[in-house]
């Protein structure tokens, strides 16, 4: 597998890198990176520390640093101040910033690689909506597109109720790719929501004593207090591994339908929702142009952490 990693590099998506970069069987072709979680002024040093821990030369190319149209609004809350959980114990970095843009980097590597790439959204689409403005035949030179976004029951978790952060964030860029590709794979919040681990399950990949296991501790410590002691959750969330995981191995879906989705953009209340077209052909004609993962093998994703985890 060929893949590309657009990311807004908070804590969940440093564990699904970790989950690609452990797989034999994918070439990492480039990190692209955008401000999300947090700004990309941090974004990018946190992808540089990734690679850096794991001791990895992966190219990474900086992208667009704002939504396209409406203010940004970070998530340093839940991921803290520096989107990695405040990680503090950071080695010297002694990889940089490619100087081409990221969207550049997108057309450039699509094209070098027609039909072979799989492309994963971390964050907001704002480069993939950027690269698709540029050149509208770039979705067709995408092999698969996933993307970790989106509602399907209007559970969201943002200001605007029944919208999830990532195309809450950026609206219009996640309206633009999803008119544009035709098939794309969505792993919404709900889903993230039902397929958590169990607290027994984080504290053992918390013991692994490697150098990726003690990464993964340290950064997961301050989401698993908050998600135990503010929210109360059974289980640690896993939005981007996930999304990762079902990429990197489809038999881990166990349930998926294909639905056409769009978004919202004028809805005081729904601003940034996804709205999933459940009823089609029978009366709006639209075309499935999403396909939607509704239940996934979570003790298949436990294994692929175990592996990667222990691998050094």
């Amino acid at each position: 597998m060929k893949l590309i990693i657009d990311t807004d590099a908070g804590v969940d998506d440093a564990q699904a890198i970790m989950l690609a970069l452990a797989d034999p069987a994918v070439d990492v072709l480039a990190i692209t990176t955008l401000t999300g979680n947090v700004h990309i002024r941090q974004v990018n040093p946190n992808v540089l520390t990734i690679l850096e821990i794991l001791n990895r030369d992966i190219p990474v190319y900086a992208g667009i640093d704002r939504p396209l149209i409406q203010p940004w609004e970070d998530a340093a809350e839940f991921h803290g101040g520096d989107g990695l959980g405040n990680f503090h114990d950071r080695p010297a970095l002694t990889r940089q910033i490619e100087d081409e843009h990221a969207v550049l980097a997108l057309l450039r590597l699509s094209r070098q690689y027609a039909g072979e790439i799989t492309l994963i959204a971390l964050g907001p689409l704002t480069n993939i909506a950027a690269a698709i403005r540029l050149d509208p035949d770039f979705p067709a030179r995408v092999q698969q597109f996933v993307f970790m976004g989106g509602t399907i029951a209007a559970r969201g978790n943002t200001p605007i109720v029944t919208a999830e952060y990532n195309i809450y964030t950026d609206p219009e860029a996640a309206a633009i790719t999803l008119d544009a590709f035709a098939d794309s794979t969505m792993l919404s919040w709900e889903t993230t929501l039902a397929h958590g681990f169990p607290w027994d399950q984080f504290n053992a990949l918390c013991a692994i004593d490697t150098v990726s296991g003690r990464f993964f501790k340290r950064i997961s410590q301050e989401t698993a207090h908050r998600l135990q002691d503010t929210f109360a959750r059974p289980a640690y969330l896993l939005p981007d591994p996930l999304a990762m995981a079902i990429t990197l191995q489809p038999a881990l879906i166990q349930q998926s339908a294909k639905y056409h989705v769009s978004v919202e953009l004028n809805g005081a209340r729904t601003r940034g929702q996804t709205v999933i077209d459940y009823i089609g052909d029978f009366i709006n004609g639209a075309t499935p142009n999403c396909n939607i993962i509704q239940g996934l093998d979570t003790n298949g994703v436990y294994e692929l952490f175990t592996a990667a985890l222990s691998q050094s």
